[in-house]
């Protein structure tokens, strides 16, 4: 007899644990943004409303949450793609707000480059689902923005992602603003 994709995709989580789960990373993430991903376990705690044991109990391994956090915040961001379209005055408005959550989660990875490099097993697969979940949702927005003759047509969402990641890199520096500069190149790509 045939498992149906329910029966192997392993026991779903309650709801109220899926929300108390997201309410963790939520914390998690913005305890890396204020202090890196090298804050203590107790802060994030603290600020979860939950006992370090809670997150151990979920999180073996700092590698596990910070994995997890890095998941959840790509998700999030693949997610608003196909929302902003919907309900955005047009396409390249709803290109414009993605690419600012986008930005948003490129500058607030502080500590998260160095951990990524590192040679914890855990970290290997972040790239690829970063490229696999995002990817798409840009190139999506992008043709939608196009179709409408908001943008020139024939842009690539990788090579687009990818110049975005590299004006993120200077945003900590104060005399500069990533958020000016690829507002700039979104800009940019309006259709004359």
């Amino acid at each position: 007899m045939a498992e149906t994709p329910a029966q192997t995709a392993g026991p779903r989580k309650r709801a109220d644990a899926r929300r108390n789960e997201e309410a963790l990373l939520d914390a998690a993430a913005a305890a890396f943004v204020e202090s890196g991903v090298d804050v203590p376990v107790r802060d994030i705690a603290g600020r979860a409303g939950v006992g370090v044991a809670t997150i151990y109990r979920h999180f073996p391994t700092r590698a596990d949450l910070i994995v997890a956090v890095y998941r959840h915040q790509v998700l999030a961001c693949a997610e608003a793609g196909p929302r902003l379209l919907a309900e955005s005055a047009s396409p390249h408005a709803a290109l414009a707000r993605w690419v600012d959550l986008f930005v948003d989660f490129l500058v607030t990875k502080r500590g998260l480059a160095e951990a990524l490099q590192s040679d914890d097993a855990a970290f290997a697969t972040l790239h690829g689902y970063f490229v696999d979940r995002l990817v798409p949702v840009c190139d999506e927005l992008l043709r939608a923005a196009a179709e409408a003759g908001e943008i020139t047509s024939g842009q690539d969402a990788y090579e687009l992602m990818r110049g975005i990641g590299n004006l993120c890199i200077g945003g900590g520096n104060p005399r500069y603003d990533a958020r000016h500069m690829v507002g700039l190149v979104i800009e940019g790509l309006r259709s004359r």
